[in-house]
């Protein structure tokens, strides 16, 4: 594979419920978990859920990062999705995990890219083509 990024696919459980339906809240922590791993905001977008739950999405020039959670559950689903090599995706995991107050966590990394019979790392951004 043609490595363009890293994807971690987070399951978060045993949060504090409360946290799991605070739009407010959790557009701070997944913004601030954006700086902390070195990437950049673009845009957010949070959506609050009736009767709970919240759905929200943060741009960053790096691709995305998105959560969904399940307060009635403790559980928040997460995607941490980052090209190129000055982002950290673990950092924005391990702030994540604390700001939920998550006792149980699990984490799956995939190489995302373009399928090639030999793995090598690609830039993300490189020069613009003539047509």
């Amino acid at each position: 594979m043609k490595i363009l990024g890293r994807h971690l696919i987070v399951e978060y459980a045993e949060c504090n419920c409360e946290l799991l339906n605070d739009k407010t809240l959790l557009e701070q922590y997944l913004n601030e978990s954006v700086r902390k791993s070195g990437a950049t905001i673009v845009s957010s977008k949070f959506h609050n859920y009736n009767p709970q739950g919240v759905s929200g999405v943060v741009v960053i020039a790096e691709s995305h990062l998105s959560i969904h959670t399940w307060p009635e559950y403790g559980y928040a689903a997460v995607d941490f999705f980052t090209c190129g090599d000055s982002v950290d995706p673990y950092k924005a995991f391990e702030y994540m995990k604390e700001m939920l107050q998550s006792k149980t966590a699990s984490v799956k990394e995939l190489k995302r890219g373009i399928p090639s019979d030999k793995d090598e790392i690609i830039a993300h951004k490189p020069a613009a083509q003539s047509v």
